[in-house]
């Protein structure tokens, strides 16, 4: 078997993804076709065309106006149902943590109750039609400023989806500073929720260090920076903060020159624990499968280093225990039957 088979057949979990920022082509297209004033190109060779970044503005240009195809809640309950439906058939999830962004499905006029409603229906359907667990982590789009972190905030502490997990901050970092959603984060974290902000991805490591100090950051999202900062990168280890690693969105987003160049080595080297993700996967013509390949040409990993990531992956999610030790063992049982056959 090769290394990209077993891959391919490895249970894992997926702790930074994006709801809408998953939606494949078919599911974009789909879309598209229900709203076609918003001007998604429907055809599949333009849809690729469509998807070409020039750098991050205008990936976020991008993904905005698929954000806007997300008019209904049967638009919500259909592309989280789908999105569910090829991160299981495609990709052997048994768990994923799906970043969403309720705010900007509220602003396009579905209201929270409604929106919710549609992610708890597909998230129901998801585990019982394909043993995919979903969790939720609420994220403000840091470009929109404090209306939509004040907006967010409600909407995660008075309007909670039973299976929301996380409290997160992404969009562009540039020109939106950290410091300015400290209360946020704080209100969150104080009613039970983990703290996983992006930083670092396209800014200094400054960046890294307010999301830790001032948001109080269990997992990172990105954090390329902190590669930068020898002090930070100890105290990401000493503190056991998790680093959220995106390979080829990296590449594709301009956060790195060459994939050569992305600082996941550094990472390892220096004790932090990374978990492998693939962030906005159809978007970046990649997979959570080809990121677990392109990590382990960059760490050199055989089948046991790249098992060994998928479980770091499930034990630094903020799934039920429960949960937890059956995927743990599914790793393993998957591990020994390949062992077995190739003996």
């Amino acid at each position: 078997m090769s290394l990209s088979d077993f891959i391919a057949g490895l249970p894992k979990a997926e702790l930074h993804v994006h709801h809408v920022g998953s939606a494949s082509p078919r599911i974009v297209q789909e879309l598209a076709q229900r709203h076609p004033a918003a001007g998604v190109p429907t055809e599949a060779e333009a849809l690729r065309r469509f998807f070409e970044f020039r750098d991050f503005a205008h990936f976020i240009e991008v993904y905005l106006s698929v954000v806007d195809l997300v008019r209904t809640p049967e638009d919500v309950r259909m592309l989280t149902y789908e999105v569910a439906r090829e991160m299981a058939q495609g990709q052997a999830l048994r768990y994923a943590e799906l970043t969403c962004t309720p705010y900007t499905s509220v602003l396009r006029g579905i209201p929270i109750q409604a929106y919710t409603e549609a992610i708890e229906d597909a998230r129901v359907s998801a585990e019982r039609d394909f043993g995919l667990v979903l969790r939720w982590i609420y994220d403000i789009p840091g470009e929109s400023g404090i209306a939509a972190a004040d907006a967010t905030l409600d909407y995660a502490l008075n309007h909670r989806p039973e299976a929301l997990v996380g409290f997160g901050l992404g969009g562009p970092e540039i020109g939106v500073p950290r410091p300015q959603f400290q209360s946020h984060f704080e209100a969150a974290r104080a009613s039970g929720l983990h703290s996983v902000p992006h930083a670092g991805e396209t800014t200094d490591a400054g960046t890294v260090w307010d999301a830790v100090r001032l948001l109080g950051a269990e997992r990172i999202g990105h954090g390329c920076s902190a590669a930068d900062d020898p002090e930070l990168l100890d105290h990401l280890a000493d503190q056991g903060i998790v680093l959220e690693v995106c390979p080829t969105s990296n590449l594709a987003t301009g956060a790195v020159d060459t994939i050569e160049e992305h600082p996941l080595r550094t990472f390892v080297e220096a004790g932090v624990t990374v978990t492998i993700n693939s962030d906005d996967p159809p978007m970046f013509a990649t997979s959570l499968n080809h990121d677990y390949e392109v990590a382990a040409g960059l760490l050199d990993l055989d089948e046991a280093g790249v098992a060994g990531l998928a479980r770091t992956a499930v034990r630094a999610s903020f799934a039920p225990a429960d949960v937890k030790t059956r995927i743990l063992a599914e790793i393993d049982d998957y591990c020994a039957d390949q062992a077995g056959a190739s003996s």
